[in-house]
């Protein structure tokens, strides 16, 4: 949009009439047809701060300037609105994705998701996955710290601090018997699997 001014036949970029630059910053519902989503959120998640952030990358003059804005970005592996990184996040990503990309992170569920998930399938309340049962098997818990730690490799730290456990070896313990005893129970694993194409289904419908 400063191609205008770059090239001597505008002043600013309101000048020239012939470009998107109005409709970037117009609500009118004759600018409906562009598609100004993509954009504004390479500049900031922040929708209220859309259009300012927008005025402001534009009113920049230098070359260098608005390529060390761009590099100094830590670019997501999705860009997009909210909406579309949600849809993308639910068609292509599993709870069996390759752990061994890095970028896998960025597509799985948030953790919200696993436990709403969770909570619906064995139809208990949130605060009954931050209790432990003392020489219990609280297999709502469990599940969802298997399917926090599986997918979103989340550190025992991040864990701890969701489940409210301060003892890292309880939950790496937990997650160690989890493998096992889907191993040696199907119906187990059948309902783990149950509960992450919930989480999958979820994703799909944000």
């Amino acid at each position: 949009h400063r191609n205008p001014v770059k090239a001597g036949i505008a002043s600013k970029p309101d000048d020239y009439p012939w470009s998107s630059h109005k409709g970037y910053l117009s609500v009118a519902k004759k600018w409906k047809w562009l598609h100004k989503e993509f954009i504004f959120s390479m500049l900031t998640k922040n929708r209220k701060d859309w259009v300012k952030e927008y005025r402001r990358f534009v009113a920049i003059e230098s070359d260098e300037e608005i390529a060390g804005v761009l590099e100094g970005k830590k670019w997501p592996s999705i860009l997009g609105p909210e909406k579309f990184i949600d849809w993308v996040k639910g068609k292509y990503y599993t709870l069996k994705a390759d752990q061994g990309v890095p970028e896998a992170k960025d597509l799985a569920p948030e953790t919200d998701l696993i436990i709403n998930a969770v909570c619906n399938f064995y139809n208990v309340r949130r605060d009954e996955l931050y209790r432990s049962r003392r020489g219990q098997f609280n297999e709502p818990r469990n599940v969802a710290i298997f399917l926090t730690r599986k997918p979103r490799r989340d550190s025992l730290k991040e864990i701890g601090h969701q489940f409210h456990m301060e003892k890292y070896s309880s939950i790496s313990s937990i997650i160690e018997r989890m493998k096992k005893q889907m191993v040696a129970d199907r119906n187990l694993k059948k309902r783990v699997d149950r509960v992450a194409d919930g989480v999958s289904k979820s994703q799909e419908q944000t």
